[in-house]
């Protein structure tokens, strides 16, 4: 069994305003990261503010400035780092246990500060079309082509056909997940993750469209 480890993550340039012709601190830049999710979590996105990211950092403001010029800034920088930290995409050659590992890191990265922190801004995110973009072009693209990756060896393997890959069986997982993380606040863990791939994932994906006899 070998599991790809998690991609290490970093701010890309793009996402930033460079404000300074001097090198940045890794450091600084890891603290400010913590500092906005710890920020997010605790006061929501409307009470976020600079001055009280840069005090939660240990920074001062004009290191934030540096980096970023602006409030919306930072956040699309946020979102696009957390969209890689902690996903962990592995290749057991069973399908279910694919799954089971990818789900979980998901659900690990939702029960945390970094789900409290993205909770906060679900509900400004179509309220702002720079938060919006970052977030569908981030997260939700990342983790989708997390999971077509799993369903593309399941096909290669014969456990399940190219059909039920792009179904909406394939979504079921996630949905619950995702349900209950937002909506109802129900734990999330390694043992909702079994019973959610094993009782839902797995026969519908194999069930209803399986592959036909030879």
């Amino acid at each position: 069994m070998t599991n790809d480890a998690p991609a290490q993550s970093s701010v890309p340039t793009s996402r930033r305003t460079r404000c300074s012709a001097y090198p940045l601190d890794p450091a600084k830049d890891e603290a400010i990261r913590a500092a906005v999710v710890q920020v997010l979590a605790e006061v929501g996105y409307s009470r976020l503010t600079m001055d009280e990211v840069a005090m939660t950092a240990g920074v001062g403001k004009a290191a934030i400035y540096r980096r970023w010029s602006s409030k919306a800034d930072l956040l699309v920088s946020y979102i696009d780092m957390e969209s890689v930290a902690g996903l962990v995409l592995a290749d057991t050659g069973w399908l279910r246990d694919d799954l089971v590992i990818l789900l979980t890191s998901i659900a690990d990265l939702l029960a945390g500060p970094v789900g409290r922190a993205n909770r906060a801004l679900i509900g400004i995110l179509h309220e702002n079309p720079a938060l919006f973009d970052a977030y569908r072009h981030g997260p939700l693209d990342r983790w989708s082509a997390a999971f077509t990756e799993v369903f593309r060896r399941a096909v290669e393997r014969g456990d399940i056909t190219p059909d039920a890959a792009t179904s909406v069986a394939a979504e079921a997982g996630p949905g619950i997940i995702i349900q209950r993380w937002l909506i109802t606040g129900a734990a999330l863990d390694e043992e909702l993750v079994r019973a959610v791939v094993e009782q839902v994932m797995i026969p519908l994906l194999r069930g209803a469209t399986r592959p036909p006899s030879p």
